[in-house]
């Protein structure tokens, strides 16, 4: 089923479906598209998104998935990276793509000369009848079926910091991930997802619509997320599981109107941190507790998931499956680290199966994200857990996210999930600020729940003290109309420095 942005609803049953991924692989070979080649993915949660996805699978040739709001410079870099052969846009961003092409080509990035851009309207209409790709024509038949090795996707991380990286993912991981996923969310032909979150990104991909397809069961998907319909449209598009973020979670809650609906999911993901109080409310919202979960686009399937029993918004669980092997270890010296004291998660796996294959042309960050010891491999995934004797894990931070104030470890993650259910507050970022006597300690940016009723700043300073250790408490308040933040949710903290804001 997909939702436009008129909520008009068109849906198709998995044989329909199947002829449209046809005829868009005739429509791909017919542009120019052969096994191996890139496809430059630019388009918003679409039908047509779904149908290049998998037509690209078929033929053996890579997705190379970009957002949708990009910039001209963005996509230059995509193309500089990639080099497709054709891509894939909407009317919307047309210009905008032609744009990051010239850019391409005053880099001397020859083969950008010769893409092959096909313009969309991100509507049911793109695989309807006479469309770009529905026009007449057959598939040819396929000379060889892709193996499991061949590369299937480019996914680009977020990269809040730096150039981001290019995430080579296999057919092998997709098949991985599929299986896996429909397991670990105990997905069955009966049920639906609600895919709200965008499709370039892992999370929509790897837990729920491949998932989905491993399982036979149906998809409802929306052309974009929405706080204020969230609720509405999982009772009225009949889903049973979704999957979200922590900040798209507490901004439902914050918007969503008095009229909704009591949902009755079975199962929702979520990931990033979100306090008790927030959980609680979401789970009387939803009728199911929602189930933490830990993973990244590198991973491929999750790492570790809460029990449906255990549900809690504490800890991101234990190992999720049978083969899962993680080890929490020291930084510096990868030596384990006692129970309850912070470490780096490793994860072992194999490279083009359970983990990602390679960062595209980047041999050196490739050996740095591996560690070879005793016969494994594991993936170095730059993120800091606690462990609990009984092997659940609880999410501390990045490395980069967690600073030390006059010697005491302050997670910034952990501070925004507690000081978002402060009175008055919508969101908050926090990050650090250099101190003569403290090193360094943190600072708030501060999105408030109603313009019209002012935060006061006694009452938050107070509230902070009640519910946070005094190292954790913000010395700064700033105030802003909204966060920096990617594609899925992330929040740029670099970018909050450049922003024009008033000290609360």
């Amino acid at each position: 089923m997909f939702e436009d942005s008129k909520t008009e609803v068109s849906q198709w049953s998995y044989d329909e479906f199947d002829r449209i991924v046809d005829s868009t692989i005739a429509a791909l070979e017919r542009a120019g598209v052969i096994p191996g080649d890139s496809i430059h993915v630019v388009l918003r949660n679409c039908p047509a998104f779904v149908a290049v996805w998998l037509a690209a699978a078929r033929i053996g040739a890579s997705a190379v998935f970009a957002d949708p709001a990009s910039s001209a410079r963005d996509l230059a870099m995509h193309i500089r990276r990639t080099t497709p052969n054709v891509a894939l846009c909407s009317s919307r961003n047309a210009e905008t793509y032609s744009q990051g092409v010239e850019l391409a080509i005053a880099e001397d990035v020859c083969a950008a000369k010769d893409i092959n851009v096909l313009v969309l309207e991100e509507d049911a209409s793109d695989v309807s009848a006479g469309s770009i790709l529905l026009s007449s024509g057959t598939r040819p038949t396929l000379v060889a079926e892709p193996r499991p090795h061949h590369r299937l996707a480019v996914m680009f991380t977020s990269g809040t910091t730096s150039e981001p990286k290019a995430v080579v993912l296999s057919q092998c991981n997709y098949d991985h991930v599929a299986q896996t996923m429909a397991r670990a969310a105990m997905l069955s032909s009966e049920d639906r997802w609600l895919v709200t979150l965008p499709l370039f990104h892992a999370n929509a991909q790897y837990y729920c619509f491949a998932a989905a397809i491993a399982a036979g069961a149906s998809v409802a998907l929306t052309s974009a997320f929405s706080a204020s319909r969230w609720g509405d449209q999982a009772h009225r598009l009949g889903a049973t599981h979704a999957s979200l973020f922590a900040a798209p979670i507490r901004m439902i809650l914050a918007r969503r109107p008095e009229t909704i609906p009591q949902l009755n999911l079975k199962h929702v993901w979520f990931a990033q941190s979100l306090a008790p109080g927030h959980f609680d409310e979401f789970a009387s919202m939803a009728g199911c507790k929602p189930r933490q979960l830990y993973g990244m686009t590198e991973t491929i399937a999750i790492v570790t998931a809460e029990s449906p029993e255990n549900a809690s918004p504490n800890f991101i669980g234990n190992p999720s499956d049978a083969e899962r092997t993680t080890r929490v270890v020291d930084p510096d010296n990868l030596e384990p680290v006692p129970y309850e004291t912070p470490g780096l998660l490793l994860v072992a796996g194999i490279p083009g199966c359970d983990l990602f294959a390679e960062y595209l042309s980047d041999p050196e960050a490739t050996s740095a994200a591996f560690v070879e010891t005793e016969g494994q491999t594991w993936l170095r995934t730059g993120d800091l857990v606690v462990s609990t004797p009984d092997g659940r894990l609880r999410f501390v931070g990045r490395i980069d996210d967690v600073i030390k104030v006059a010697g005491e470890n302050v997670s910034l993650t952990e501070v925004e999930a507690a000081l978002a259910q402060a009175p008055g507050v919508l969101e908050v970022a926090v990050i650090p600020r250099p101190d003569p006597i403290r090193d360094v300690v943190p600072v708030a940016y501060v999105v408030q729940r109603d313009a019209a009723n002012p935060i006061d700043i006694d009452e938050l300073n107070a509230w902070a003290s009640k519910n946070l250790p005094p190292q954790a408490c913000p010395r700064d308040w700033h105030k802003v109309d909204e966060l920096p933040r990617t594609s899925v949710g992330k929040i740029r903290r670099s970018q909050l420095t450049s922003q024009e804001t008033t000290l609360l």
